[in-house]
C-alpha cells in the first residue's frame, strides 16, 4: 500500500526546499523511495524560474494522510497560493493512492494531470517501472507520449 507524492520547487534554495519537504513528509509518513531530482520547465504559461522536481513513494494507503502529509510540507516552507502555476518555494501533490479513483474538490486521484507532466511520470519511472496512472495507463507508454 503506497501512494506517490510529486515535490518541485523553483523559488530560493530549490534543494533545501525539497530536502526539509521530504523532511516534513517524513515525519507524517514512512518514506518508500524517493527519485532522481530533474530540473524541467515551468508549465501553466505564468513567467518563473525553472523547476527541481522529483517524485517520493510513501507508505500510506489513505489518501487523506498523504495529504495531511503534503500540506504540512507545503506549510513548512511557506507555500503560498496567490497564482496558479504560479513560482513556489515547495509544490507537493499527492499523484497516486494505491490506485484510487477519488473525485473530490481537495483531492482528486488520480492527480487530474499526473497523465500529462513529464516532470511527475520520469522520476515516478525511475522508482516504478511497472507503474500505472489509474484509468490512463502504463507511466513508460504515458512517458513516451508527452516526451516526443
Amino acid at each position: 500500500m503506497v501512494a506517490v507524492l510529486s515535490l518541485g520547487s523553483n523559488l530560493g534554495d530549490r534543494h533545501a526546499h525539497l530536502r526539509a519537504g521530504l523532511e516534513v513528509v517524513a515525519s507524517q509518513v514512512a518514506i518508500v523511495s524517493v527519485s532522481p531530482v530533474y530540473e524541467t520547465a515551468p508549465v501553466g504559461g505564468v513567467a518563473q524560474p525553472d523547476y527541481l522536481n522529483l517524485v517520493a513513494i510513501v507508505d500510506t494507503d489513505d489518501p487523506e494522510v498523504a495529504f495531511a502529509a503534503a500540506r504540512a510540507a507545503e506549510d513548512a516552507r511557506g507555500r503560498l497560493r496567490s497564482t496558479r502555476w504560479g513560482p513556489r518555494t515547495l509544490d507537493v501533490d499527492v499523484i497516486d493512492v494505491d490506485g484510487q479513483v477519488r473525485d473530490d474538490p481537495r483531492l482528486t486521484l488520480p492527480h487530474p494531470r499526473a497523465h500529462e507532466r513529464e516532470f511527475v511520470l520520469r522520476p515516478w519511472r525511475d522508482l516504478d517501472p511497472e507503474a500505472v496512472v489509474t484509468g490512463r495507463g502504463p507511466v513508460w507508454m504515458l512517458l513516451a507520449r508527452v516526451s516526443s
